[in-house]
């Protein structure tokens, strides 16, 4: 008997505006038997919709749904990079504490100061545009 291998990854889907409305993620679960985890989603009906997943399941369905995601148009790419914050560079000003989705940065009632919790962050990258001292950076 063999045991099918089992995966877990987390992707960066980017929808056309011609599929904003279609039923993909349902088809993930129904027709490839994968659990999903999202991360983040932003959807502008009539533009693009953008999803980060955490996808799970047998490696086969794994792969037979990106085959099937790729067929019908949507972006994939694995998530792989980690966002860092060079804290020499940092000057705490809190441009990132606004724009980050999953609250990541926090201002230290105390200090003033902006943690950084890394465990929180699903390396978006929307903090490193508004960083004006460039202190986030992307570790590939």
């Amino acid at each position: 008997m063999t045991v099918a291998k089992t995966v877990a990854r987390k992707v960066v889907l980017r929808f056309p505006h011609r599929l904003v409305d279609k039923p993909i993620i349902y088809r993930l679960v129904k027709d490839y038997d994968l659990q999903f985890n999202i991360l983040k989603a932003s959807v502008t009906p009539e533009e693009e919709g953008l999803l980060i997943l955490e996808l799970s399941g047998s490696k086969k369905s794994y792969d037979d749904a990106v085959r099937y995601l790729t067929g019908v148009g949507v972006e994939l790419q694995p998530l792989v990079k980690d966002v860092f914050r060079n804290e020499e560079r940092c000057t705490h000003c809190g441009a990132c504490v606004t724009i980050c989705p999953v609250d990541a940065f926090v201002v230290n009632p105390k200090t003033r100061v902006v943690d950084f919790h890394e465990t929180k962050c699903i390396a978006c990258a929307l903090c490193i545009n508004a960083c004006p001292v460039r202190a986030m950076e992307v570790r590939l």
